[in-house]
């Protein structure tokens, strides 16, 4: 039996008043390179999840946030990984801008649009529960 890398990874589903939800298209020259996806990443060593999400958030879209309850667990064994994501419902903090910095754009959706976008496989459930049952309150 061979070992599978594993992936621990957290991200935010920003949920704005009007109920539209925020997801980043990831860099060309990244792996997956022009997908959607939720915003975060990936944990520092020792790094409490919450605290993790709100540093990815501050370096990839230049925001403050609120990071509420954990929304859902996924897992998704991509070919090389299996990744396992903690997705917190987030506000963003009075004032805040999202913009791309460390992702190559933006766009802010309600969820029945967000079928019309190439979504990470490992993102896919959230939309269709995003579609279900609406977003989360903060």
């Amino acid at each position: 039996m061979t070992s599978r890398a594993r992936k621990l990874v957290v991200a935010g589903l920003i949920v704005a008043d009007d109920g539209r939800v925020l997801i980043t298209r990831r860099k060309d020259d990244q792996p997956l390179g022009g997908q959607w996806e939720f915003p975060g990443g990936k944990l520092e060593p020792g790094e409490a999840p919450t605290a993790g999400l709100a540093r990815e958030l501050r370096e990839e879209l230049d925001v403050e946030v609120t990071v509420g309850r954990a929304w859902d667990v996924l897992h998704h064994a991509y070919p090389e990984f299996d990744l396992l994501m903690i997705v917190y419902a987030c506000r963003l903090a009075p004032g805040a801008t999202p913009r791309a910095v460390e992702v190559a754009d933006l766009a802010w959706c309600r969820p029945a649009e967000l079928g019309g976008y190439p979504i990470l496989p490992a993102d896919a459930p959230l939309v269709d529960r995003l579609v279900a049952e609406g977003p989360p309150r903060v």
